[in-house]
């Protein structure tokens, strides 16, 4: 298996309440909460974890409520590479209600400023040799900006990792200009970056192109319970799911990053590949929290997804 490192810039102290509907205004009743350490990269390791990866974590930390975090890193034996700055790590708070709509409230993330920046980056210096591929995934805090974060990615690109990102907005605009290795948008994420609508799946593969031409070894994108399409130089594969009962959405794009992954760095089939990754993010939403717990329930999964390769010729082709 692989070793693998996940940075997570901007984790989270994630309150997922669960509620039959939202009523905005009026006083709601929950029918549950959970609270848990999370973040995209971090996410990402416990799927990876599950599927026998070794894993290193890192990104900046608050040192005011460190506990839940380096509580999850103990129990996942993880390697800690995280930087821990002044103030608390943000809190995000996701309202998930029973017909699986989500709202998120999600915080700013503490101040990031150039000594910790300069840290992290020397710790990766003295760490990454030894490791496959890095993960970047998720929002940047304050203190750090898009740019920086091309920097970040050039440099680990220098240092032979395969690189991932995962991110939206100016962060995913500003990644896209170093070339990583896979980049894993939804389909709104990469019609913003793009600045056109991605409708279509001719559009799409017209992006994804674009991307590949520019040095991107495989574009993944997301369409939520509509599947996924997996450009990559001369294939498109696409994966529709089954159709599974929705607890919540959130962690299904970080599940779905982690079991393209693993089956990218174990150099498996395509096909296979992909089935299994959609099949890891459909089991995904029908829990609360991160992680592989159900081996018969994913087998069953991955024996229903769907998989096609579509055609693209016309402009219309859906």
């Amino acid at each position: 298996m692989a070793k693998i490192l996940t940075l997570t810039l901007n984790p989270a102290l994630d309150l997922t309440v669960s509620l039959d509907a939202l009523r905005p205004g009026a006083v709601n009743r929950s029918q549950a909460q959970h609270s848990h350490a999370a973040g995209k990269g971090l996410n990402v390791a416990q799927v990876l974890a599950d599927l026998g990866h070794r894993l290193t974590v890192g990104g900046f930390l608050g040192q005011d409520n460190l506990q839940p975090f380096e509580q999850l890193i103990a129990r996942r034996g993880f390697a800690d590479a995280f930087v821990r700055v002044p103030g608390e790590t943000r809190s995000n708070i996701k309202l998930v209600e029973a017909d699986g709509r989500v709202t998120d409230i999600n915080g700013p993330g503490p101040q990031v400023d150039e000594p910790a920046r300069h840290a992290l980056l020397s710790r990766l210096e003295r760490i990454a040799a030894g490791h496959d591929a890095v993960v970047v995934a998720g929002s940047l805090p304050r203190g750090v900006s898009a740019q920086w974060l091309q920097q970040l990615l050039g440099r680990l690109k220098a240092m032979g990792l395969k690189v991932a990102l995962d991110s939206s907005g100016e962060a995913l605009k500003a990644g896209l200009l170093g070339a990583p290795w896979l980049v894993k948008p939804n389909t709104d994420e990469l019609a913003e970056v793009l600045g056109r609508p991605l409708q279509s799946i001719a559009e799409q593969h017209a992006a994804a192109q674009q991307l590949i031409a520019q040095g991107i070894e495989h574009v993944v994108v997301s369409q939520g319970e509509q599947g996924v399409l997996w450009f990559s130089r001369g294939r498109t594969l696409q994966a529709v799911p089954p159709t599974v009962s929705v607890a919540s959405t959130v962690g299904a794009g970080d599940s779905l990053l982690a079991g393209m992954l693993h089956g990218l760095l174990g150099s498996e089939p395509a096909e296979q590949t992909l089935r299994r990754a959609t099949a890891i993010a459909a089991q995904a939403v029908t829990q609360i929290g991160f992680g592989i717990h159900d081996r018969v329930q994913l087998a069953q999964l991955e024996a229903a997804v769907q998989l096609q390769t579509p055609r693209v010729e016309q402009e219309g082709d859906q």
